[in-house]
């Protein structure tokens, strides 16, 4: 296969492509799940080679419907310092957008599509210029500032009440064995305003979301809990509404490299 990948005449872009046209076939009335990811191809001390990858799943049976978006990067080391001045269309995160927006063009005949990611998708911008067609799913990693004297989102979201406890079995990975717990789910709808540093051009000064903040109650002795802090567009006002969503991230963990068990 590599050395299929490495002949001139492959055009290994023209074939995501073309797998992406033979998806979009099969979105029609269906839930889709548009789950995006960066693997490593090739690594090179701080740079190298990395595909930025995203797939079709159903929500409703977990088949895999097919490729929908695919894009090989070349990182070098030397940038990280130049990111907030910037705007995003010129930062290599902008992937995690132009994802959603292939998402929402291969599976216009789906009947919904929900983008789901890890930590690297959490940016302002994702949430702000999301295509009107989907909703996202967006494991938290920044823990953002609500102005002077108020606490922070994370801080905000150990102080919620528990709105439900979930009967959950982990599955088994190496170095840990499958068990069963319990999650505590707390929920609460957020909104996170402009951040204050970077170059953001018409760029709402706020997004109202719902965070759903997922933990173990009581690990094993020496193990690490769960904690999930999902953020979502979608609406979620009830427990029930907060485990849908919850399922959706499990869903995804179990067809990509996502960090759900």
């Amino acid at each position: 296969m590599t050395r299929f990948l490495r002949n001139g005449a492959v055009d290994p872009q023209a074939m995501i492509d073309e797998a992406a046209l033979r998806t979009a076939d099969r979105c029609a009335d269906r839930h889709i799940l548009a789950i995006q990811d960066t693997t490593v191809v090739r690594s090179s001390g701080g740079g190298g080679l990395y595909l930025h990858a995203m797939i079709g799943v159903d929500a409703g049976d977990g088949a895999i419907v097919g490729a929908i978006h695919g894009q090989f990067l070349s990182r070098d080391q030397g940038k990280r310092g130049t990111q907030r001045a910037r705007p995003i269309e010129e930062k290599e995160s902008y992937r995690w957008l132009e994802g959603a927006d292939r998402a929402a063009k291969v599976c216009a005949a789906a009947r919904h599509i929900t983008v789901i990611a890890d930590r690297e998708s959490d940016i302002y911008e994702a949430f702000t210029r999301k295509p009107a067609n989907v909703d996202l799913v967006v494991r938290a990693a920044k823990d953002r500032s609500f102005g002077k004297d108020q606490p922070s989102l994370f801080a905000m979201a150990d102080a919620l009440p528990v709105a439900a406890n979930l009967a959950f079995t982990l599955p088994a990975k190496p170095g840990r064995k499958e068990r069963d717990t319990q999650l505590a789910i707390r929920f609460s709808a957020v909104t996170l305003p402009h951040p204050k540093n970077g170059i953001y051009k018409k760029t709402p000064d706020e997004v109202r979301l719902y965070l759903v903040d997922v933990r173990e109650s009581t690990p094993p002795p020496g193990e690490t809990p769960i904690h999930w802090r999902l953020l979502t567009t979608y609406a979620v006002s009830d427990a029930d509404q907060a485990a849908a969503v919850i399922a959706l991230y499990r869903a995804a963990g179990r067809s990509s490299n996502c960090s759900a068990p």
